[in-house]
């Protein structure tokens, strides 16, 4: 990619597509392109063909996406498998048609099957069941990679596939009832610290910016201490002490990777990997798709304790084993993007203090 080729990142304002357009200039390339979903509906065929014969972008990075933590997925079953597929096979057809030079197509590690070899390597993909919570993303995402593969042999283009573990980091998800566990968990132990320190204009600030469910700061005491409680922040009442409720056993294990970081391996993938390289039988192409992870897992126990002190909340962490785990552990082989040349930085502990930092802020 030149400096001035034009680059369109596909969901550009989430927490994928933000890090991508911050790390794509921060490095000079000044020709990025951007829409909003009110400015362009990735489900609407006739309208991502209309953007690409008038844009004319030369590289695209799909991170548009239908998200969300093991409560979204389970429960928008339907919703998860639809539009991610809509809005997919709409810009992976476009590109194509459009003669896109390189599109790199982002996924996510809930491809693999439930019970994978740990780590998890690119070629155990569709060697055995999913995990049935999030069984309709994966498969969306599935199909995603296998366009890009086919559309590749067939076609002659250049669409490649990266495979990211959990992301967390600037403008992430925090909605109580649809983001993922990491964001989820520094929300609901913040408002839990303030909570106990009677702080109740940073709880009403909080809600201000993050209504949930239509109550704001601007809802009595009583109402906003009744939602919380829905979602699993509450006192105690024999000791008034605070809990904060966590779904599952705490056992499970998970790896989490900076949203900074992931971008800058995609611009790497941009920039030094070709479809070429993520192969080596021709007559053979399969598990093509590249991981991109640390290596390393913490469990959702450690992951809580760790945000509580770095919060400072004094009360309890309660682990709710009536609620589902999910996948035991989701632990990525990072050994082909290494092989690649890109490596990770940034460790969990400091990516805490980075993220709460921010949410704060």
């Amino acid at each position: 990619m030149n400096k001035d080729s034009k680059i369109y990142v596909a969901g550009h304002k989430g927490l994928v597509g933000s890090a991508l357009w911050k790390t794509l200039s921060s490095k000079g390339y000044s020709n990025l392109i951007g829409r909003s979903i009110d400015e362009l509906n990735l489900m609407d065929a006739n309208a991502v063909e209309q953007f690409f014969e008038e844009e004319k972008p030369e590289y695209v990075i799909l991170a548009a996406a239908k998200v969300g933590g093991i409560v979204a997925n389970n429960t928008y079953r339907g919703q998860f498998i639809y539009e991610n597929l809509m809005i997919q096979n709409n810009v992976i057809h476009q590109a194509y048609k459009s003669g896109v030079k390189k599109l790199l197509f982002l996924g996510s590690t809930c491809i693999y099957p439930k019970e994978a070899p740990q780590p998890m390597p690119e070629d155990c993909l569709l060697t055995s069941p999913l995990e049935y919570t999030n069984e309709p993303y994966a498969i969306a995402k599935i199909a995603g990679i296998k366009m890009c593969e086919s559309y590749n042999i067939q076609y002659g283009t250049n669409f490649i596939s990266v495979m990211p573990t959990n992301l967390y980091g600037p403008n992430d998800n925090f909605d109580l009832e649809k983001s993922h566990v990491l964001p989820a968990l520094v929300r609901k132990i913040h408002l839990g610290k303030c909570i106990e320190n009677n702080d109740w204009d940073s709880v009403r600030d909080d809600l201000n910016k993050r209504p949930i469910e239509g109550i704001s700061g601007e809802t009595s005491k009583e109402e906003i201490l009744a939602k919380l409680e829905k979602y699993g922040v509450g006192v105690i009442s024999n000791n008034s002490q605070v809990k904060v409720e966590i779904w599952g056993t705490g056992k499970p294990m998970r790896e989490f990777l900076w949203s900074e970081e992931m971008a800058a391996a995609c611009v790497y993938a941009m920039e030094k990997i070709d479809f070429k390289d993520t192969y080596t039988d021709e007559k053979d192409i399969r598990n093509t798709h590249i991981n991109i992870g640390t290596g390393k897992e913490v469990s959702i126990k450690q992951l809580a304790e760790t945000i509580k002190s770095k919060v400072g909340f004094q009360g309890e962490l309660f682990f709710n084993s009536d609620k589902p785990d999910g996948t035991m552990r989701k632990l990525t082989d990072p050994t082909k993007i290494h092989d690649l040349g890109w490596h990770h930085k940034i460790d969990i502990e400091e990516g805490i203090d980075k993220m709460y930092d921010w949410y704060v802020s």
